[in-house]
């Protein structure tokens, strides 16, 4: 296996003798591995096995990413911006036909340089959230004016018209025979369904753009240097076009809820309105020079949608017998989707408050 790695390391234009391959970090979708060069002038580079089970288009998902990172670099370039090399990753192509990733046979990998010196966050505090939405909301504005097309690595990922279809086709099969005893909510999630499908709407009319997104934005996606002042962002796998309210909600509903996603008590489920002033300041901050007011009006109505998405998803998956996401016991999508809907009415108590504090920010 060391042998076979260190083969693939080479298939690449990389700089230097490959010493070694080892194992590096916790990927939940990619094996990671740190390549090590044996000449001190040479750098050492980051090799990942990209998941192709989730990501079907390989050739798109690199070339999103290439065009992403390529325009990125010549900003900075222009810009004068100093040690460029850390402020944006470098995806190295391979040596056959010139493309960012090598297929094996089997398996499709890829490397970037490695960029030392670097930390990543993993707490949430109104610090971190200011600084995450100052991060991003600077990522999606160097992406403005990029020219090249880019495609969904993921077709419809965060496309809530989508989300419904399938919620409607699971309790129409009503596969586990479930259906019955979540009348309520569903319900619930149908009577805000013309209002959730907003986006694709006004984008159909011509009112609401799509940008080119992170559409995975956590706080530990953001490489931090040893004084803990922004580098770049990183895990770029789902850049695509999309809404900028899949930045902005999608950060929101993971870090500024109270409990877990999973969490059975729902009654203790609160949207923290100190991490989302926190993370709207930082975002709208970078980002109030490209939104349009559209844009900038909708954003508690972000807030929203995505709680209500998972919502939808964990129930159509919980109607469908449990056959995405991963359980630990019967009704664990179930109360998943209790969770997410307690998050989405608190998200609904708060949002004249957002809508407030956003228009005294912008």
């Amino acid at each position: 296996m060391k042998k076979n790695l260190e083969k693939i390391a080479q298939s690449f234009n990389i700089a230097g003798t490959v010493q070694s391959v080892e194992p590096l970090g916790k990927g939940l979708i990619n094996d990671t591995f740190i390549v090590r060069t044996a000449e001190n002038d040479a750098p050492d580079y980051v090799m990942q096995r990209v998941n192709h089970a989730v990501f079907k288009d390989v050739d798109t998902l690199m070339t999103n990413i290439g065009a992403v990172t390529s325009h990125i670099r010549r900003k900075l370039e222009a810009a004068g911006t100093p040690d460029t090399d850390r402020r944006v990753l470098e995806f190295v192509a391979n040596k056959a036909d010139g493309r960012l990733y090598h297929y094996d046979g089997d398996s499709y990998w890829r490397i970037m340089k490695y960029i030392d010196r670097t930390k990543t966050v993993d707490t949430i505090s109104p610090e971190s959230a200011r600084t995450t939405g100052k991060a991003f909301g600077e990522f999606q504005a160097m992406l403005v004016d990029i020219d090249a097309e880019l495609k969904e690595s993921i077709p419809d990922f965060h496309n809530m018209e989508y989300r419904l279809r399938q919620l409607r086709d699971a309790v129409e099969a009503d596969a586990a025979g479930r259906a019955g005893s979540v009348r309520e909510l569903l319900a619930e999630l149908e009577s805000r369904a013309d209002s959730m499908c907003r986006a694709e709407r006004m984008h159909r009319e011509g009112v609401l753009p799509k940008r080119i997104c992170h559409c995975d934005t956590k706080v530990n996606n953001i490489l931090f240097d040893e004084n803990g002042e922004i580098l770049c962002v990183i895990d770029l796998d789902t850049v695509m076009p999309s809404f900028v309210f899949s930045d902005y909600g999608d950060f929101l509903r993971t870090a500024a809820s109270s409990r877990p996603e999973d969490d059975p008590e729902i009654d203790k489920v609160e949207f923290d309105m100190d991490i989302y002033r926190a993370f709207t300041q930082g975002y709208i901050s970078a980002a109030k020079g490209f939104l349009t007011p559209v844009e900038i009006e909708n954003l508690p109505y972000a807030a929203a949608l995505f709680p209500y998405m998972q919502a939808v998803r964990f129930l159509t998956d919980y109607i469908n017998g449990d056959t995405y996401y991963k359980t630990a016991y019967a009704d664990h999508n179930l109360v998943r989707t209790r969770n997410q809907f307690a998050l989405l009415q608190s998200i609904e108590r708060h949002q004249p408050e957002m809508a407030a504090f956003i228009a005294a920010n912008i």
